[in-house]
C-alpha cells in the first residue's frame, strides 16, 4: 500500500469549491460529504495528519462587498464569518463517517468552536483528529491562502495542498480557460509564481512559503480520489517548491 510522502499537511479549500454547481454559491452537501469522505480515508490508510483551511466566497467574499462599497475591513470580517459557516458544515460531514474533527476559529467564538491555538491544533492532529482552521487569521486585509501558509507553518506541516476547481489541475503559463495556448507546469518555484504573475495564491502567501521553504501542491480537488494522489506523491497538478524546475 501506498504511503505519504508527508506527515502532516495544510489542505486549503476555497469556498467555491463547497459551491451548488449551477448556482456557484451556497453549500452542496454532496459536495462537502465527498471531500469530507476522501480526507477521513487518506488520514486513516495514509496515516497522515490533515489540517484543512476552508475560504468562504461561496458565501461572502470580502473584496466583493468592498468593491460595492462596504467598508472593506468590516467586509472581510464577515467574508471570515462565512468561512465559520463552511468548517462547521466540513465538521459535520466528516463526523458523519467517524472522523473526529476539531474546529478552530481565529475570532472566538466558544459556542460553536475552540479558539485556536497552536499546541492545541497540533496535539488533536497527534490524536488522529482533523482539525478545520476558520476565519482566516483573524485579522482583515489577508486572503485564507495568507491563513493556509501560516498555519502550516506554525503546526509544523510539511506541505500545503491547495484544491482548486472549475477543471483548472495545476499551475499554467496563463489562464487555461481563457487563452487555449496556456502551458501546463509541473515544477516551478516560488520566486517564478511571484516573478511571472503565475496564479497559484495571492502573493504574501507566496512569499511566505518561500520564505518558510513550504511546498505547495496545486491540484484539481473536484476530482475524486485527488487528495489521496497529491498525498502519496502521484504525478497530478503543480509542485511549487524553491527549487522549482523547467517550466
Amino acid at each position: 500500500m501506498a504511503a505519504s510522502r508527508f506527515r502532516r499537511v495544510v489542505l486549503k479549500l476555497s469556498g467555491e469549491v463547497f459551491a451548488e454547481p449551477d448556482a456557484g454559491t451556497g453549500i452542496d452537501a454532496a459536495v462537502v460529504q465527498r471531500v469530507a469522505e476522501e480526507v477521513a480515508t487518506s488520514r486513516a490508510d495514509l496515516d497522515v495528519e490533515i489540517a484543512v483551511v476552508v475560504g468562504g466566497g461561496n458565501l461572502f467574499r470580502g473584496m466583493a462587498g468592498a468593491n460595492r462599497g462596504m467598508d472593506r475591513a468590516r467586509a472581510d470580517y464577515m467574508g471570515m464569518l462565512a468561512t465559520v459557516i463552511n468548517a462547521l458544515a466540513l465538521q459535520d460531514a466528516l463526523e458523519s463517517v467517524g472522523q473526529p474533527t476539531r474546529v478552530q476559529t481565529a475570532i472566538t467564538m466558544a459556542q460553536v468552536a475552540e479558539p485556536y491555538i497552536p499546541r492545541r491544533a497540533m496535539r488533536h492532529l497527534e490524536k488522529d483528529r482533523v482539525v478545520v482552521f476558520a476565519a482566516g487569521t483573524g485579522n482583515p486585509y489577508f486572503t485564507t491562502d495568507t491563513t493556509a501558509a501560516l498555519r502550516a507553518a506554525e503546526i509544523g506541516a510539511e506541505a500545503v495542498l491547495k484544491g482548486t476547481h472549475s477543471g483548472v489541475d495545476g499551475v499554467y503559463s496563463a489562464d487555461p480557460r481563457l487563452d487555449p495556448a496556456a502551458v501546463k507546469l509541473e515544477h516551478v518555484s516560488h520566486f517564478e509564481v511571484l516573478n511571472r504573475r503565475l496564479q497559484v495564491m495571492d502573493s504574501t502567501a507566496i512569499t511566505f512559503c518561500m520564505d518558510n521553504e513550504l511546498p505547495i501542491i496545486v491540484f484539481d480537488v473536484s476530482a475524486p480520489g485527488n487528495i489521496r494522489r497529491a498525498l502519496v506523491g502521484e504525478p497530478i497538478g503543480t509542485l511549487v517548491s524553491s527549487s522549482g524546475g523547467a517550466a
